[in-house]
């Protein structure tokens, strides 16, 4: 009987000791299954945070910008406008420029030695007296003395000298040395100059110039409204002795001084300074 008590004793120890390593086999099985999924857990957590990185990393491109310096291409058309109203305006403001400001004249003769030479350029300015005439050049002689015109500033002073034009000659520019205002009397003796009785030495005249029947002449008394003009060089100028007095608005510019040649750069002795030296 005590064998047989053993034997089952030792039985159920077996059983027991084999359901407890079923429950340890299940338990370890249950364990290395949950470390299996945290594994599996934190390997797709770092998968998805890899691919935020990335993705992150990837510049979105922006919408493309019309860049402004980028050029429009033009027809054929629009360039050719383009073009003549750039040149229109160019002529425009040159035109302007010569009427209301300055304009550059060559001297063509001798009638003004020794104070301007033949070839020489004259900067003549606009802006304090001239007149302006509303011609095109190859309009008619008679066309264009007949032409409108508008008269800027003041009146020139005695001895300014001048561009002016004469009647019959168009718009043909004439440099010349006011002599006579309006209600003058003008006089040349043996080549000196008289104005209201009153003998100016004029130091820009060289003596050679004041010999010759030319330089004889007078008394004259200059017209309203007009104006008396003469060369410096005496007996060689064809001017208001021959031509007669000129009006206002045949004056159209002021001679201020020698651009070119650039050796030769200097002012022009004008009214004021003349003035000084009596």
């Amino acid at each position: 009987m005590d064998d047989i008590r053993q034997t089952e004793e030792q039985v159920e120890e077996q059983i027991q000791e084999q359901a407890e390593e079923q429950v340890e086999e299940q338990a370890e099985k249950q364990t290395e299954g949950q470390i299996e999924e945290q594994i599996e857990e934190q390997a797709a957590k770092q998968a998805e945070e890899r691919t935020a990185e990335k993705t992150a990393e990837v510049p979105v491109p922006e919408p493309r910008r019309k860049n402004k310096k980028e050029k429009v291409k033009r027809t054929v058309g629009q360039e050719s406008l383009s073009w003549v109203l750039t040149i229109a305006v160019a002529v425009v403001a040159a035109l302007l420029i010569r009427s209301l400001i300055f304009e550059p004249v060559r001297v063509d003769g001798h009638s003004m030695d020794d104070t301007l030479a033949d070839g020489e350029i004259m900067l003549v300015t606009k802006y304090d007296y001239s007149s302006t005439w509303l011609c095109l050049p190859w309009q008619s002689t008679e066309a264009k003395e007949n032409a409108p015109r508008f008269t800027l500033g003041g009146d020139p002073q005695r001895f300014d000298v001048v561009i002016c034009r004469y009647p019959g000659r168009g718009d043909t520019n004439f440099v010349k040395r006011v002599i006579g205002l309006p209600g003058d009397t003008v006089q040349l003796i043996d080549g000196y100059l008289y104005v209201n009785g009153e003998k100016y030495d004029e130091p820009y005249i060289n003596d050679e110039y004041r010999t010759g029947r030319l330089n004889t002449f007078g008394p004259y008394t200059v017209p309203e409204g007009k104006f008396f003009v003469m060369g410096d060089h005496r007996n060689n100028s064809n001017d208001s002795r021959s031509v007669g007095p000129i009006e206002r608005n045949m004056i159209v510019g002021h001679v201020r001084r020698v651009v070119f040649p650039f050796g030769q750069w200097r002012g022009v002795q004008n009214g004021l300074e003349v003035q000084k030296e009596q």
